[in-house]
């Protein structure tokens, strides 16, 4: 797969434009376990416009085992490739911590 900024092109169009740098960072430093016991990190895609940072354009998980990526889209997660133009179905149940034992 090609890298995301490879994909956007600067022109004069009403649609937003691409940033100008993108910063990732990583949430917690320890992973999280889901429901079916598979571990992952959240991160957080930062974009910079001009001057101006903003926070959390993107946000997902990547799970440490398998390296699969997934973005958040409203309220759920699709794989990573959606960026892409793929069109990938929501996955439930990713990037959702399981519920604390007791």
């Amino acid at each position: 797969m090609r890298p995301l900024a490879s994909l956007q092109v600067h022109s004069f169009s009403r649609v937003r434009q691409p940033p100008v740098e993108r910063r990732v960072r990583v949430l917690q430093t320890s992973a999280t376990l889901d429901r079916n016991g598979h571990a992952f990190a959240p991160f957080a895609i930062d974009v910079r416009f001009g001057s101006d940072w903003h926070e959390n354009d993107i946000v997902g998980c990547a799970y440490t085992g398998s390296g699969e990526l997934y973005v958040k889209r409203g309220d759920t997660y699709r794989p990573a490739s959606y960026l892409l133009g793929k069109y990938d179905a929501a996955v439930p149940g990713v990037c959702e911590a399981a519920p604390p034992r007791t």
